[in-house]
């Protein structure tokens, strides 16, 4: 038999080994990127018929991951929404009586869909006014980012400030009981009083936090608490880069970042998509895009991915839009993240507007300056 013969009778004999190899290989899993396109799709889809605070959650967050100005219109409307809010609270705080009749109004339409949020409403009873001031802190944090906390768009502001800097923050942001169902919130509270200028805790509080989830405690802790530890944990990092405007450093959270390399198989097991996502953001916050454990917790999203719902799932297999805007945002963020972060946006220079009305194919503002988000 000649040689081209014989290779010949060899490649027959082995084709349908080849073949069935082929046909029993696992699919490829797709790229990162081409994940958070899908559901980035999805989600801008659907995003005119979501809720105004999914639609602002979302828009922030994706201008500050790409600068894009299709998404100003969105951040612009919040604006509004945001300055109309806060013009009524700053006057309401000269009328006796307004803070009390406010607290009780936040407490009573507090959720309760959740056990933990039912657990969450039981707790602020107790701390009524730190509702009304959390609340009010946010929305002038908000007001800051977004260039808007100006006698020009906000009239009377530093009443605002004043009230808040009244108000003993201390005992409720070092309570060992709000530690344990309110971590997440108490980091995000911390650096808003920072950053308005209030007061600075943040010492005091990430030390009363350490001191109730040391990593001796872990063995104790059930799902509830560790999921509420690590939550909190990476909102002491969101936190501190002003919620995706800027890097922190890497020194500052070594502790955290440590502690998540340490335990992600725990983290993996014991969390959910909406916490470990958090976890690999905390790494690419502080400039660790080449962690080990990054691709671990990038790995076990995509393969959490859905491409039939164009989304990530909920815990609970529930595909619905509005309540898991939050989870795919951030799956969004971790899968696709920038070279680097777009500040603001600020709401809304004339430079803004042009850009933003070009791109929606509509003719700026004629209000001119800073404040024309306000004309109506």
């Amino acid at each position: 038999m000649s040689l081209f013969r014989w290779r010949a009778c060899l490649l027959g004999w082995l084709l349908p080994f080849l073949l069935a190899g082929c046909a029993l290989a696992p699919p490829t899993p797709p790229a990162d990127e081409a994940v958070a396109a899908e559901i980035r799709a999805t989600y801008e889809r659907a995003l005119p018929g979501l809720p105004g605070g999914q639609q602002r959650h979302y828009a922030q967050r994706l201008y500050r991951m790409t600068g894009e100005a299709r998404y100003l219109p969105l951040n612009r409307d919040y604006g509004e929404r945001l300055v109309a809010s806060l013009r009524d609270e700053i006057d309401g705080l000269s009328t006796p009586g307004h803070v009390s009749r406010r607290a009780r109004q936040k407490l009573a339409h507090y959720p309760q869909r959740t056990a933990k949020q039912r657990r969450r409403k039981r707790l602020l009873g107790d701390w009524e006014e730190i509702l009304y001031a959390k609340s009010l802190a946010f929305d002038l944090t908000q007001a800051h980012y977004h260039g808007l906390l100006n006698d020009d768009a906000l009239p009377g502001y530093r009443r605002a400030l004043e009230y808040l800097a009244g108000v003993d923050f201390r005992p409720f942001l070092t309570d060992p009981d709000v530690l344990d169902v309110y971590a997440a919130q108490v980091a995000n509270l911390v650096y808003y009083l920072h950053d308005l200028g209030v007061a600075d805790l943040r010492d005091e509080t990430i030390a009363a936090f350490r001191a109730r989830f040391p990593p001796s405690r872990d063995a104790t802790l059930d799902r509830a608490l560790f999921r509420n530890k690590i939550y909190g944990m990476t909102h002491f990092v969101i936190a501190a880069s002003d919620y995706y405007q800027r890097p922190v450093s890497a020194n500052e959270v070594a502790w955290i970042l440590d502690y998540f390399t340490a335990n992600v198989g725990r983290i993996l097991a014991d969390t959910k998509e909406d916490i470990y996502t958090e976890v690999g953001i905390s790494f690419l916050l502080a400039g660790r895009g080449e962690s080990p454990s990054l691709r671990r917790l990038r790995d076990a999203l995509v393969a959490a991915y859905d491409p039939v719902a164009g989304m990530v799932p909920s815990e609970s297999g529930s595909t619905d839009l509005a309540h898991g805007e939050h989870r795919n945002v951030l799956a969004i963020m971790l899968l696709d993240w920038p070279d680097r972060l777009h500040p603001g946006p600020i709401l809304a220079t004339p430079v803004q507007e042009e850009v933003a009305m070009a791109w929606w194919g509509r003719a700026p503002s004629s209000c001119g300056a800073s404040v024309s988000l306000m004309c109506r």
